[in-house]
């Protein structure tokens, strides 16, 4: 039997483009689906002459792999990730690696690493972005887990991934354990924070400004020209100047319920758990769960007028105004997502190349775009950078478009359109750069109905005082601090 490069288990529309995009790389590519019809029709159809070997069971295609036997998994997270590993592993020999390029949750991935590296294997969990097009064309790959079988896929990985302008791939080895899919997470998180403003500035533009789909095609095609130059801004471009074969603008035929599928809340819960301040896209994530509520939205609308406040300034100065607040928060959400990945990799002891991943994201991926190649700039600089907004770049982007921000922040507010994560990334933005916040009385609060303790400004930190506030408590102070 002809050995293959590498295995594909899953054809569904990853699977089938991405073994597409390998075999077009030079690559053999040995294919298995559970619904085994679905092989012949792949090979019968799309891979038709092509260099592939469908498969009908996991056993033959296991045998068909040259040594060390790569095995990848493009089936839906989950449980049937885990079923797969168990049916793979008999097949498999010491060394062999696993692979699994689906939206797995990253404490599974740390699991199953452990698990097969148990076993003798190796194990891969790798973020793969950009969807159909991407998978076909060129995706973003996030690989991590055990790290001696990076040099064993990498060829194959950087070959069919993305490649920047100057021809740098983006793929590159993340780190240990669940690395790569924290990180990729951590891009979708990203992902739902640059679709809800890109959102709101159409909200605003569209319910305050009254303007016509056309008008916001056309601001949103010069957007594209500029720094907001990126993958969204360019669909959202195209979308509002789409008109179906009856002349019907779509976008305005589409109910205002937004899905998801879990990766944004992941994020945000992720953050809790670091004790990161992810405001922007919990925001975002929020602001979807309440475009789910429609029924109830329609009801409290009859109910609950705001004020019927009409836009009544420059129009073109303020559409500038839009396009430097969207500018500066996106800039605190990749700074809250990088807060996030530095947090996350000192507590599983991961090795993050920052620089790297904005490498990885700047093609083949959905938050792709050119802003990313300063975020890698900033941290060839600095690779210790503790925030972007610490960076001179960023934080003088920062700087120069606050008070645009600002106005577009009190317009939305005087017109009662709803901007959560615009208004979120300003508060974030004040939060940050404030010496001193109100949290002297919060922990008072705390201290005085629980007994929390708390740090004084002319005594040493580390060092805890507790106050009997009423005069009736004792001098006991409780144990714990800072969850």
């Amino acid at each position: 039997m002809k050995q293959m490069d590498i295995g594909l288990i899953g054809l569904a529309v990853m699977g089938e483009n991405l073994v597409l995009n390998m075999e077009s790389k030079g690559f053999s590519v040995a294919v298995f689906n559970r619904t085994v019809e679905k092989v012949d029709a792949f090979i019968q159809g799309r891979g038709a002459g092509k260099n592939f070997l469908g498969c009908h069971s996991i056993a033959e295609l296991c045998a068909s792999l040259k040594r060390p036997r790569k095995v990848m998994m493009l089936v839906k997270a989950g449980v049937a990730v885990d079923d797969f590993i168990e049916q793979i592993i008999p097949h498999l020999e010491e060394g062999d690696i696993i692979i699994d390029g689906g939206n797995s949750h990253f404490p599974d991935t740390i699991r199953r690493t452990a698990y097969v590296e148990s076993k003798g294997l190796r194990y891969i969990g790798t973020g793969v972005s950009g969807g159909e097009e991407g998978a076909l064309l060129g995706p973003s790959m996030m690989p991590g887990g055990t790290p001696s079988a990076w040099a064993e896929v990498k060829e194959i990985f950087q070959k069919i991934c993305a490649q920047t302008d100057a021809g740098e791939p983006c793929c590159d080895w993340v780190g240990e354990g669940g690395a790569g899919h924290f990180v990729k997470m951590v891009h979708n998180g990203i992902e739902y924070g640059d679709m809800q403003m890109i959102c709101e500035t159409y909200h605003l533009m569209h319910s305050g400004l009254g303007m016509s789909n056309s008008e916001m095609h056309e601001v949103f095609a010069e957007w594209n020209r500029g720094e907001l130059d990126s993958y969204l801004i360019e669909i959202t471009r195209d979308i509002l100047g789409y008109k179906d074969e009856d002349g019907n603008e779509v976008v305005d035929l589409i109910l205002d319920t937004a899905g998801q599928k879990g990766t944004g809340k992941w994020t945000v819960v992720a953050a809790l758990d670091e004790g990161q301040p992810l405001t922007l896209i919990g925001e975002a994530v929020f602001a979807r769960c309440l475009s789910a509520i429609k029924e109830e939205r329609v009801e409290a609308s009859k109910l609950l007028p705001g004020l019927a406040k009409t836009f009544d300034g420059d129009k073109l100065a303020f559409i500038e105004d839009l396009r430097k607040a969207l500018y500066a928060a996106k800039i605190i959400s990749y700074a809250q997502g990088y807060q996030l990945m530095r947090a996350a990799a000192e507590s599983y002891g991961w090795h993050l190349n920052y620089g790297g991943i904005a490498l990885m994201w700047r093609g083949g991926c959905i938050i792709r775009s050119v802003f990313l190649g300063k975020i890698k700039e900033a941290f060839d600089k600095n690779p210790e950078l503790k925030n972007l907004l610490l960076d001179p770049f960023f934080a003088e982007i920062v700087k120069e478009s606050q008070a645009a921000w600002r106005r577009v922040i009190v317009k939305a507010t005087e017109m009662g359109i709803p901007t959560p994560a615009l208004s979120s990334a300003l508060a974030f933005f004040d939060g940050y750069r404030s010496e001193r916040l109100p949290a002297n009385l919060l922990q008072a609060q705390r201290d005085y109905f629980g007994a929390h303790t708390y740090e004084r400004v002319d005594k040493a930190r580390g060092e805890f005082f507790h106050t009997n506030w009423t005069g009736r408590g004792g001098d006991t102070a409780a144990s714990t601090y800072i969850v």
